[in-house]
């Protein structure tokens, strides 16, 4: 039987496109293995999948700034590589798949140390600093964006565009009011807040709800741990995570408000929804939601509001504003052209499998 190992996470941009590849597998009859962390997102999301055999590695996080773990880190990677080295000698898989996040690290380090051929999915302009170390080890590199596989200037660069789940073009909007208790005749606002980060977009959200209720009914991920106890308000549903439901609660909101990770805004476009982007800023990031969103805005698919000018008034307006410009973000993003890139991606992975 053909085996394929799974790899990435620390949060849920570095999971989904897994998420989406795995059952095209499963459906060929492959045996799926994924290899995460103990404590991470991807453990959660992976576990909807029982089939998927999940096999936990120590890790350790790649910071860009001063924290005290940092003296501790580099110990837990060499452990992660250990365990990752002799889980694939013991596994066997005939190829390993990253989709980036510290946790993949070790892996492709274990899968190149066993001659393992190795093919990482980036989905920002930039390679984030996971994917930078590992990509001298990889066999091919998947882009989502063209400039990124133009500024790598490597014959292992694939130019695939974005992987989109199939499940989220399979949305009801009924159900999805439904699930929140929502009416029918009034416009539908979803903010996603996301994993990471979503602290100042929640508390920003929660002080505007008072102006956004009156002109919409709002359904907010505001990430775990994250929920306002305190808050009941009518035509107001908040969720840390919505997993089975999401492809509907897609369906019936009217516009997002959104971080500016490249696997998200590429699904919002996919299914024509409307953005307002708050791209996490410099301080807190290398700067590729930035540019992707600076990418979505030139194409004309969203409004961008920079996090340093993020509060009550300024959410409301910008929300506000991609409202009104609704009709002409539809009509450039339908201009987009379409590409088949899950289909590209699973081709890619077996080809290399075969070649090995």
């Amino acid at each position: 039987m053909s085996k394929i190992m799974f790899t990435g996470g620390g949060s849920a941009g570095h999971v989904t496109v897994n998420l989406a590849l795995m059952p095209l597998f499963l459906e060929e009859g492959w045996s799926v293995e994924y290899a995460g962390s103990a404590a991470g997102i991807e453990k959660d999301l992976v576990g909807a999948l029982p089939e998927v055999k999940y096999f936990q590695i120590s890790t350790g996080k790649l910071r860009r700034y001063f924290d005290i773990q940092n003296v501790k880190d580099p110990f837990k990677v060499a452990k992660g590589v250990y365990e990752a080295y002799r889980l694939i000698k013991k596994r066997k898989p005939q190829v390993v798949f990253s989709k980036g996040g510290f946790v993949s690290v070790p892996v492709v380090i274990g899968a190149w140390l066993n001659k393992v051929p190795v093919i990482i999915h980036e989905s920002d302009i930039t390679p984030g600093l996971a994917n930078r170390i590992s990509i001298p080890m990889a066999s091919v590199v998947c882009t989502t964006f063209p400039e990124t596989a133009e500024q790598m200037n490597t014959d292992k660069s694939r130019y695939v565009g974005a992987v989109v789940r199939k499940e989220l073009h399979q949305g009801n909007a009924d159900r999805g009011r439904d699930f929140c208790g929502f009416q029918r005749n009034q416009f539908v606002l979803l903010i996603m807040g996301g994993s990471l980060g979503a602290r100042k977009i929640n508390e920003t959200v929660r002080s505007a709800l008072p102006t956004l209720l009156k002109y919409f009914q709002v359904v907010h991920i505001c990430g775990k741990g994250q929920l306002d106890p305190n808050l009941d308000i009518p035509g107001y549903r908040q969720y840390e995570y919505i997993n089975d439901e999401l492809p509907d609660v897609l369906a019936m909101a009217d516009l997002v408000v959104s971080r500016a990770g490249s696997n998200s805004i590429f699904e919002f476009l996919s299914l024509r929804k409307p953005m307002l982007l708050i791209p996490l800023s410099r301080q807190q990031s290398r700067g590729d939601q930035i540019l992707n969103a600076q990418s979505f805005e030139k194409a004309g698919y969203c409004k961008v509001l920079e996090e340093e000018e993020l509060d009550g008034d300024t959410l409301f307006s910008g929300v506000m504003d991609v409202f009104k410009s609704r009709k002409e973000i539809v009509e450039n993003m339908r201009s987009n052209p379409s590409s088949d890139a899950l289909s590209t991606v699973f081709r890619l992975i077996k080809e290399t499998a075969d070649n090995k």
